[in-house]
């Protein structure tokens, strides 16, 4: 069985630091805590279980704990954001998830705060002064479960409809520890696998598919149970008796008490990082405004 995590980081951890083909390093910004994963050929994949790419990986406080809409904290992630992104053209965003359910309704919260600007356009923009902002369409995608429609699919379609420079995918996200639950963000330009964390493939959203490059955020919400029961009892517990943790095979996760508030949160603080990433032309307080 295999330890359930869709962050980068941590998937070095259970494969170990020594192993070649990654680049790795760690700074820090703004009181957070940075690094930067890079998963650079094949062997590297198999080993961690991640794309070739590029992770960056943010730890900060709690995201339960409140934030100012000008927090330095926006600005710097934006920048990290921003290092990912085509220089120019269309950025389609996409919000991911269930909004009824609220450890999945992270990805459709962001995106409503997300500032759509394809529409904006000619002298409406040029007479009210934002002719500078950068076109940006912003969709939610729903769940399966509800459209009937592959995530993939569905985005893919638009893909063709609008020809975006780069798709932006927002997820929740799956960590093997309570302990970055809220307080861990990251950022790649390897895609995503939706559901993935919790055993529940879904198409692959990335250049490939896509066909365009595809940058995903997310901020874990969750744990599989398993894994988390692997992690603090140990390996040999987690392979031998996992089982024991599904009663009537059904499988669990774990969230923190504070789900509504996390959410809330995150939500805001990528989609505010997200606009001043797109929007650098604007200021933070400038955007606030717009939004």
């Amino acid at each position: 069985m295999q330890m359930r995590t869709d962050l980068a980081i941590e998937a070095r951890e259970i494969a170990g630091e020594s192993i070649g083909g990654v680049d790795f390093e760690e700074y820090s910004r703004g009181g957070m805590k940075l690094s930067r994963l890079t998963v650079k050929n094949d062997r590297a994949k198999q080993a961690l279980g991640k794309d070739v790419g590029t992770y960056i990986t943010v730890e900060l406080p709690s995201l339960t704990d409140n934030f100012s809409d000008t927090d330095e904290r926006i600005q710097i992630i934006g920048t990290e954001i921003r290092r990912l992104l085509p220089v120019n053209g269309l950025l389609l965003v996409a919000g991911l998830g269930n909004m009824d359910i609220t450890p999945d309704s992270l990805g459709p919260k962001a995106g409503q705060r997300v500032l759509a600007t394809r529409h904006i356009q000619g002298e409406i923009a040029r007479a009210s002064g934002l002719d500078r902002l950068r076109p940006v369409a912003v969709v939610q995608t729903g769940v399966t479960g509800q459209t009937g429609i592959e995530t993939g699919e569905y985005l893919l379609s638009i893909v063709k409809a609008v020809k975006p420079g780069a798709v932006i995918a927002i997820d929740a996200l799956a960590s093997r520890r309570l302990e970055r639950l809220g307080r861990t963000l990251q950022i790649s330009d390897a895609g995503l696998s939706p559901g993935a964390g919790v055993g529940n493939h879904r198409t692959k959203i990335c250049r490939e598919t896509m066909g365009v490059p595809v940058i995903s955020i997310g901020v874990p919400t969750v744990v599989d149970v398993q894994t988390l029961a692997g992690d603090l009892l140990g390996n040999r517990y987690y392979f031998q008796d996992a089982s024991s943790l599904e009663p009537d095979g059904r499988q669990m996760i774990v969230i923190p008490r504070e789900i509504d508030l996390l959410t809330e949160r995150a939500s805001r603080l990528i989609a505010f990082a997200l606009n001043a990433a797109i929007q650098d032309r604007f200021s933070l307080s400038e955007l606030v405004a717009l939004m």
